[in-house]
C-alpha cells in the first residue's frame, strides 16, 4: 500500500479516492476519525489520507491526482433552462427542475 493523497480537507479526500475507484484503482481513506487527536498530534499528521491498495497502480494515481489538483477551471458558459432558471456554465443539470443541459442544436 501506497499513499497517494494528504489535505486537510476530508471533502477532497472523499473526492480523490471516487476519482481513483473510477479509474478503476482500488484504495481507501485513512485518519478520518484523527482530527480530535490535533494537539496531542501534529495537525498534518491527523489530516485524511488515500492511500492505493496495489503497488503497481502507484504511478497511475499519482499522475491522475496530479491532473485533477492541476485541472484548469472551467470557463462555460452559463446556460438558460427550459425552465427559465439560468445555470452556471460548469453545471449540467438544471438545480430548480432537475432537467439535463441540452447540446446545441437539441430542442
Amino acid at each position: 500500500m501506497k499513499k497517494v493523497y494528504s489535505a486537510d480537507n476530508p471533502v477532497m479526500a472523499g473526492h480523490i479516492q471516487s476519482l481513483l475507484q473510477q479509474a478503476g484503482i482500488d484504495c481507501e481513506v485513512r485518519n478520518l476519525a484523527l482530527s480530535g487527536a490535533m494537539g496531542e498530534l501534529p495537525p498534518i499528521e491527523c489530516w485524511p489520507e488515500v492511500w492505493i491498495r496495489r503497488d503497481e497502480d502507484h504511478e497511475r494515481a499519482l499522475s491522475l491526482v496530479e491532473q485533477e489538483l492541476h485541472k484548469p477551471p472551467t470557463d462555460a458558459e452559463a446556460w438558460h433552462c427550459r425552465c427559465g432558471e439560468t445555470i452556471e456554465g460548469q453545471f449540467s443539470h438544471c438545480w430548480n427542475c432537475g432537467r439535463e443541459r441540452l447540446n446545441p442544436g437539441e430542442e
